[in-house]
């Protein structure tokens, strides 16, 4: 039996849906990587994630002169839709196809809106993956549990966004990686980090160590997989202090992980909460503690009040320690 939760907070079984969750994923990644060919480099990939949206996940408007270009997934339509600013528009439905087949009429819709691109046909960041165009076989997809991802996003996403208004140094937008399947935060302490040097299954070591090319504290949502076979939200710093994985966390349900090296919080535990959103921000907020203070990163510079909707942020009350770069 399921613990009483909120109704807001959807149920996400990973056993039952996983199958579902790994077509998504692929099929996010060929989405991913027309974005991804298209525009210009940004610090830290900043350029490749999708963005959660009132109907589901999307790219947001990709620059494609002389127009614009942005494709979808709709989760209330179920379909993916390419449109672009002169008025271009194709659909497709999403339902059970292997993912060679969505990969073609991705490519296909795109070409019939005069838009010419080409992408690398190998996965980001799943071992022994195949190639998008030799996945031949017949992959499930179900509406009803890829729209209780989406619902279970929208979730997220609006308290990460309130946990990023406390924090006034370098800081990501909260954005989907179609790589990793989940949806992230980062803040920035403002120091360079040393060189990334581990080895992620289909991206080059020049990418991760532009990602992590300062140090970080990253926080975020992932629907399950390899290491957490559920639900669960994550926190980790780069590079990671001794002691770290020693810091006092919220909500007691919260642990560290050895295996995965970041602390990280049951999906349920939130969702079976009294108040979700004020759990969801105690384990935001004592994880970037752990990591800032183990870190000695400049607090008083990087902190502020949380944003209040129409209400400008009085820095008469901020601290006047030296500000860190916002760039």
């Amino acid at each position: 039996m399921q613990p009483p939760s909120s109704p807001a907070w959807p149920e996400l079984p990973y056993l039952e849906w996983r199958e579902m969750y790994a077509t998504l994923h692929l099929w996010t990644q060929i989405v991913g990587k027309v974005r991804l060919a298209l525009t210009p480099w940004l610090n830290h990939s900043w350029h490749v994630p999708l963005y959660v949206n009132a109907r589901g996940l999307t790219t947001s408007l990709i620059p494609c002169a002389p127009r614009g270009l942005e494709i979808q997934f709709d989760f209330i339509a179920q379909e993916l839709s390419v449109t672009t600013t002169d008025g271009g528009a194709r659909r497709m439905p999403l339902v059970p196809m292997s993912v060679a087949h969505f990969h073609t009429d991705t490519l296909r819709m795109l070409s019939e809106l005069d838009v010419a691109v080409t992408i690398n046909d190998y996965p980001c960041e799943i071992a022994a993956a195949l190639h998008f165009t030799r996945d031949r076989s017949l992959r499930s997809y179900d509406g009803h549990q890829a729209r209780q991802l989406w619902q279970a996003l929208v979730q997220v996403e609006r308290v990460l966004q309130l946990f990023r208004t406390r924090f006034i140094g370098k800081c990501s937008p909260v954005h989907f990686f179609w790589g990793s399947f989940d949806l992230a935060v980062t803040r920035f302490s403002g120091r360079r980090a040393p060189d990334f040097a581990g080895k992620v299954p289909g991206v080059g070591p020049a990418i991760m160590r532009e990602a992590y090319s300062h140090e970080v504290s990253s926080a975020g949502f992932w629907p399950g997989g390899p290491g957490a076979e559920y639900a669960a939200f994550y926190s980790y710093a780069y590079p990671t202090p001794a002691e770290f994985k020693h810091a006092r966390i919220e909500p007691t349900a919260a642990f560290f992980s050895e295996s995965l090296g970041e602390y990280l919080l049951p999906y349920d535990a939130v969702r079976a909460a009294s108040d979700p959103d004020a759990t969801l921000l105690a384990f935001l907020e004592s994880t970037y503690a752990a990591a800032a203070n183990t870190a000695s990163w400049d607090r008083a510079a990087l902190e502020c009040s949380e944003g209040i909707p129409g209400r400008p942020r009085d820095i008469a009350l901020q601290s006047h320690s030296p500000s860190v770069s916002t760039n």
